[in-house]
């Protein structure tokens, strides 16, 4: 049986999200068709369709499943109700599925990303509660920008390099 979780299946989700990926390096989202996905992969059309809607959906799981994982580096804070402004583990993070980022810069999917982990409450008593949706602005597009450059460059910096990049934007504002 083929189940929601069993082996078979999830092999087969993740052959069908590493074929998708590889098409995204070379294709636009609108250009990639359900066909292209499965001839690379190797499964037919109904293993697809048994797991996604169509390749949108398959874009949007993906998002969901990266999203995830990055909220689950920061879970603890999160429960625990601090900020650590740790982005060590987070370039990490980076280094290590660099594909996986690359594929959700593309797709677009920075921009509709909500940074759950931003320490509102520095920011508020350092910009003196003025103006924070913009500071926040600011800080999102700025580090996702570094990301994007740190990506396009194949990540030579060490994960301590551009946590060092990042810290060193902020120094003298006491946020880090």
């Amino acid at each position: 049986m083929n189940t929601k979780n069993n082996r078979r299946r999830r092999e087969s989700v993740r052959r069908i999200e590493k074929a998708f990926t590889e098409l995204l390096q070379e294709k636009e989202l609108h250009d990639i068709k359900v066909s292209d996905i499965c001839k690379l992969c190797g499964l037919n059309r109904s293993t697809f369709y048994a797991n996604f809607v169509d390749v949108y959906d398959l874009a949007d799981k993906m998002r969901e499943h990266l999203e995830d994982e990055v909220n689950r580096l920061y879970e603890q804070e999160r429960v625990q109700g601090f900020n650590s402004n740790d982005y060590l583990k987070l370039f990490y993070h980076i280094r290590d599925n660099q594909l996986f980022y690359r594929t959700y810069f593309k797709l677009g999917y920075d921009d509709q990303y909500q940074i759950r982990y931003y320490d509102i409450h520095q920011a508020q008593k350092h910009f003196d509660n003025k103006h924070i949706d913009y500071h926040i602005e600011f800080f999102k597009k700025g580090f996702n920008a570094v990301v994007k450059m740190w990506l396009a460059g194949g990540c030579r910096e060490t994960p301590e390099e551009m946590d060092e990049i990042i810290r060193s934007e902020y120094r003298g504002r006491s946020l880090l």
